[in-house]
């Protein structure tokens, strides 16, 4: 296959593209329905990230089209992904604006920091993150970034990490490139309980009348759910209230979306959150193994009492193994799989992807593998579906499952300036960014990326405030 972009009906468009459509079960033969355009200079980096990131778009855009398709009873689109539009939505949460003001990504306590024998990566973006951390390493509570540099210069970095593990904090060393492959997508078929029917729903809203409950948090899931909200489903986040949120964080990803906060373990919301589980059609969690399972919401549990429910779970290290059950996060991963190695300085720094890149895929992956399934269940097999992602199935895949692009040639003589639309155009990631009013203020955001004909431009609704909303579906 080629990675040359291609017009919709030729062949399908690259390697990666196919793999991921078939990580997802997708018929490979709608695969000759994608092409791409847009600038190509974008995402660089010394692993293919920019295969990665329009993959993953251009899988879940698919599988929009296919249930579109369905429902409008008509052909599957034909898919078209804007690589400027892919580029900008993977790097979402630095493009957005509060009223003029650019949130910090990282706080002052979260990032490469040397040690006795390497390198450690922490994250401590979360008060209670950065408390855990400094009481793993015996500092007062107020203790600033260079203290905390001089006490990590002196410890090995595996017993950093570790320290931190035991207490409940985020670090992880910094380590070479892991053998270790997880799996992309892990799908399995539950039974075989009859579905609700679909009706007719337009084609910029495949997902109309779909109900989802949203337990996830930071980026990735957030952004499945925010992909599933763009495409007409109902989406309800629901937050314990006794966990907090970053609202900058939320400003990004709750576009289209609704929030709301229950205590599981108070009987009156734990009454709340089963009549909204009774009537959901989808069920989207993003805790570690485990974290869950205590309230009766393991997928096994929640296949049983709902026999024809979609659960899509996310974790960061993979499903099995000894890390299965740790915190993490994309930072920490990159760190973890030897991404960071792969992408240090001359001087030994470690380094990391130009976008948050394990996440967002992650997260049009999974948006992308519920899609499919709804228009599974619906025309080849009923039951329910469970559906496994980690962020360490991701880097595994951008480490070890997609070939890097050649070098490039030798630049050319000068050429007339390309046509806009070319793969030569350059990128301007303004192109690509809208602003909306929101509770928050005014808000500047990338538009989504998905992208087949008739697909939504932008989200119906701005986010609103987090966990202000009432728990009920519309």
């Amino acid at each position: 296959m080629t990675d040359r972009p291609t017009q919709p009906g030729a062949e399908p468009a690259d390697r990666p593209t196919a793999d991921a459509w078939a990580a997802l079960g997708g018929p490979a033969e709608l695969l000759k329905r994608v092409g791409f355009h847009g600038p190509r200079s974008v995402l660089p980096s010394g692993l293919p990230v920019r295969r990665l990131a329009r993959a993953t778009v251009a899988a879940c855009s698919l599988a929009a089209a296919e249930l579109a398709a369905h429902r409008a009873g008509g052909p599957v689109p034909a898919v078209r992904v804007d690589e400027g539009a892919v580029a900008t939505a993977f790097v979402s949460e630095r493009h957005l604006a509060v009223d003029g003001r650019t949130p910090v990504s990282f706080a002052p306590h979260s990032g490469f920091w040397r040690t006795a024998d390497g390198w450690v990566r922490t994250h401590a973006n979360y008060p209670h993150h950065r408390t855990r951390l400094l009481s793993a390493l015996d500092l007062a509570p107020d203790s600033g970034p260079e203290r905390l540099a001089e006490v990590l210069g002196g410890l090995p970095a595996e017993q950093i990490q570790e320290r931190a593990y035991a207490a409940g904090a985020l670090a992880v060393a910094v380590a070479p490139v892991s053998a270790t492959v997880h799996p992309l997508v892990e799908r399995r078929t539950v039974g075989n309980a009859p579905v609700r029917s679909l009706g007719a729903a337009p084609v910029d809203r495949p997902a109309a009348g779909i109900r989802v409950l949203d337990l996830t948090r930071v980026i990735a899931g957030p952004v499945a759910t925010r992909t599933l909200a763009l495409l007409g489903a109902d989406v309800l986040r629901v937050d314990s209230p006794h966990l907090p949120e970053a609202e900058d964080a939320h400003a990004d990803t709750g576009f289209g979306k609704r929030s709301t906060r229950l205590d599981l373990a108070d009987p009156a919301d734990r009454a709340t959150f089963e009549s909204l589980l009774a009537t959901a059609d989808v069920v989207v969690t993003g805790y570690r193994p485990g974290a869950l399972d205590a309230h009766g919401l393991a997928a096994e549990a929640l296949l049983a009492r709902r026999p024809e429910l979609i659960v899509a779970q996310l974790c960061a290290w993979g499903w099995t193994g000894a890390w299965a059950g740790r915190r993490g996060f994309d930072s920490l991963v990159q760190a973890g799989v030897g991404i960071a190695a792969h992408e240090a300085a001359p001087d030994g720094r470690p380094g990391v992807l130009p976008a948050q890149a394990l996440d967002h895929g992650t997260g049009y992956l999974i948006a992308g593998a519920v899609l499919r399934a709804l228009t599974e269940q619906r025309t080849d097999r009923p039951g329910g579906r469970h559906l496994r992602f980690s962020l360490a199935g991701t880097a595994s895949w951008l480490l070890h499952g997609i070939t890097p692009e050649p070098p490039s040639a030798p630049a050319p003589a000068p050429a007339p300036a390309p046509a806009p639309g070319t793969d030569g155009e350059p990128y301007d990631p303004a192109r690509w960014l809208a602003e909306v009013d929101s509770p928050y203020g005014r808000l500047r955001h990338a538009l989504p990326p998905i992208g087949y004909e008739g697909a939504p431009a932008d989200w119906a609704r701005p986010p609103g405030r987090w966990g202000t909303d009432a728990p009920v579906w519309l």
